[in-house]
């Protein structure tokens, strides 16, 4: 039987990465040219810059979530044997693809948390080239809380799937009858 603290503790970690990316794409720097006093140089202003520890948040909640998951499952290929047939294929399938989504809602979130927290400084000295204030896209959180849903959902059905198998296979390594062995005569 699957356990429901197991689920409950991922999917409460997963929402709230989930509503951290989301919370990252709203309040992302934004960044406008403003000439100095006297007027011989640019520089950048940016608003806020929470959505770095937003989208950081939301990284280290995802692989608690992540972590908790594959030590409940034993990261699929540790402990007991799982009964062969159906449920350990999908477990497998759904194993692999909770991996690179997990890898791809990680590095959009490190990559859109690096770039968000990077400002650029004067630039454009004595009417020379335009000042571009260099931020982060839009849509690199939302794609990274996009890939946090999807991680989520894959990893409680690959949990479900998992203990499916696990429970079927009952007491006896790899799912089979247990064999009593003896010296050999």
């Amino acid at each position: 039987m699957a356990s429901i603290i197991v689920q409950a503790v991922v999917i409460l970690l997963d929402v709230i990465a989930f509503g951290l990316g989301v919370a990252a794409e709203q309040r992302r720097s934004r960044a406008t040219v403003t000439p100095d006093a006297a007027k011989e140089y640019d520089f950048c202003v940016y608003d806020s810059d929470i959505a770095t520890g937003y989208g950081v948040g939301a990284l280290l909640l995802l692989a608690a979530g992540q972590v908790v998951l594959m030590v409940a499952s034993r990261c699929f290929c540790c402990g007991r044997g799982l009964k062969p047939g159906g449920s350990r294929a999908c477990a497998l399938i759904l194993f692999l693809f909770t991996w690179v989504t997990f890898l791809i809602a990680e590095a959009c979130l490190l990559a859109g948390s690096v770039r968000n927290a990077y400002h650029t400084r004067y630039r454009g000295i004595f009417y020379g080239d335009s000042l571009s204030c260099e931020t982060v896209r839009k849509g690199v959180f939302a794609a990274g809380a996009a890939f946090t849903f999807f991680t989520a959902i894959l990893g409680e059905v690959y949990y479900l799937s998992y203990s499916k198998s696990r429970d079927a296979a009952g007491g006896a390594p790899y799912g089979g009858s247990s064999i009593g062995m003896g010296p050999y005569n």
